[in-house]
């Protein structure tokens, strides 16, 4: 039901920031919490940032805590990573991903708790 599509990845190098974006259509976000995922080659998709449906709480793995920024435009259907100093080991495709759920104040960590996934978008920072 919901479409998920990623954009504003690209190749930069270390230290230059990116903003990826998600842009959601099909429903709003009312009642789904997000979340970004990114998955190198040969590495498990792993989370990077989470928000929640309606509390606007936050939560992010600790490699990205302090550069990356998870927010959302709700008039827009849209899921924003602002990722700021990054670094080599940030190259991966990054995916966003959005579940159905009535806990407003909850944020998701597993890629199994989520229902709708984008088709993603590449990342590479070069040192």
């Amino acid at each position: 039901q919901v479409q998920l599509v990623e954009s504003g990845g690209g190749l930069v190098q270390a230290g230059d920031s990116l903003r990826l974006s998600c842009a959601a259509s099909g429903r709003t976000f009312s009642n789904y919490a997000m979340g970004w995922f990114r998955q190198a080659p040969g590495k498990e998709r792993q989370f990077i940032a989470g928000i929640s449906g309606g509390a606007g709480n936050t939560y992010y793995t600790a490699s990205v805590k302090g550069r990356f920024t998870i927010s959302g435009d709700n008039a827009r259907n849209t899921l924003f990573l602002q990722m700021n100093s990054l670094k080599p080991e940030d190259t991966a495709a990054y995916y966003c991903a959005a579940k159905f759920t009535r806990a407003t104040w909850a944020v998701f960590t597993t890629t199994r708790e989520y229902d709708y996934w984008g088709q993603g978008t590449q990342v590479t920072v070069s040192s």
